[in-house]
């Protein structure tokens, strides 16, 4: 008999295929019932599910209220690279393993970063819509000019997975990459810097890929955004907290920063209004990890975390509650 799995998150296709026939899916978003019920149900069920897949902002709290609910669960699988949204240190006391898709999404996110940030300089988009609203004949050329990409600062605050591969990419443009992380990376070629400020008043470009704890949350903050100057242009790609939001909308009204990209926001899917009046601002859905190529390597990396469980051996991609 196929081992039941809690499902709670919506699945693409391309996923799912990499499901079928392996797994009993006990899956949330096919039932009519609300969540707590639903959890009551699959709790009292006669094989109760030991694991359940989740993503980010799911119907339930990923910690004590979905293992009070479900006592079963000994193992928490996140289709996310990040994992702030798992209490880590509540599954780690009641000992419930945790693994996410660390890896998977690295190069669609650094393809995001970049063609954010080469929009915003190029101005990509405001150009378009010139020309969709038919201002070209009448108004000429869309002003201001774009600027040039390479030979550009840019700092990337995170040299994990996903900040290295937006690093190799931005190289290849051209651009001098400098980096701020937790601890400094022996092994590559790019200045450090202790602080996301000190990284930010030496760039002309602040690309954000870390992942969000309590010590990155607005860790782009007023102090921060000052540093990098009225020239400067801001990618974020990590989560929306990781960025003062309020403060990145009055920098760019005030003229104190020059542009920015974003694909995350901190209350989504709400954006500010003040975003979206702006011709220098690149907004984009949270999308950045959505290709049919990610959502299938993502599919096929559950699948092995999946049977290494059921086999008792370790999880390929384990989260500890100290990373």
């Amino acid at each position: 008999m196929s081992p039941p799995v809690l499902l709670l998150c919506r699945l693409a296709p391309e996923t799912f295929a990499e499901f079928a026939g392996r797994f009993r899916l006990l899956d949330f978003y096919a039932s009519e019932l609300p969540i707590h019920a639903f959890l009551a149900a699959v709790a009292a069920d006669s094989d109760p599910p030991r694991v359940a897949l989740v993503f980010g902002r799911g119907p339930v709290g990923v910690g004590a209220e979905l293992l009070d609910a479900v006592p079963s669960l000994r193992c928490i699988i996140t289709v996310s690279a990040g994992v702030n949204h798992v209490d880590l240190p509540e599954c780690a006391r009641r000992g419930v393993q945790v693994a996410n898709a660390a890896g998977v999404y690295s190069a669609d996110v650094a393809d995001q970063a970049v063609g954010l940030l080469v929009d915003v300089l190029r101005h990509v988009s405001a150009g378009d819509r010139h020309v969709r609203r038919g201002l070209w004949p009448e108004h000429g050329y869309f002003i201001p000019l774009g600027s040039k990409i390479g030979g550009k600062r840019v700092g990337i605050i995170g040299l994990g997975s996903i900040g290295s591969a937006i690093a190799r990419r931005l190289v290849a443009f051209g651009c001098v990459v400098s980096y701020h992380s937790r601890r400094r990376k022996e092994d590559v070629p790019y200045a450090y810097f202790p602080s996301a400020r000190d990284l930010a008043a030496s760039s002309d470009v602040l690309v954000v890929a870390c992942a969000l704890t309590a010590e990155t949350r607005h860790i782009v903050d007023r102090g921060v955004l000052d540093a990098l100057g009225e020239r400067g242009v801001v990618v974020n790609v990590a989560r929306g907290a990781n960025v003062d939001e309020a403060e990145l909308v009055r920098a760019l009204v005030e003229g104190r920063v020059a542009g920015a990209g974003l694909d995350v926001f901190e209350d989504e899917p709400n954006v500010p209004p003040e975003l979206m009046a702006m011709d220098n601002v690149v907004l984009t859905a949270h999308q950045a990890v959505f290709t049919p190529e990610s959502m299938a390597d993502m599919g096929r990396l559950v699948v092995t975390n999946l049977e290494a469980f059921f086999a008792g051996e370790p999880l390929v991609t384990r989260v500890s509650a100290v990373e």
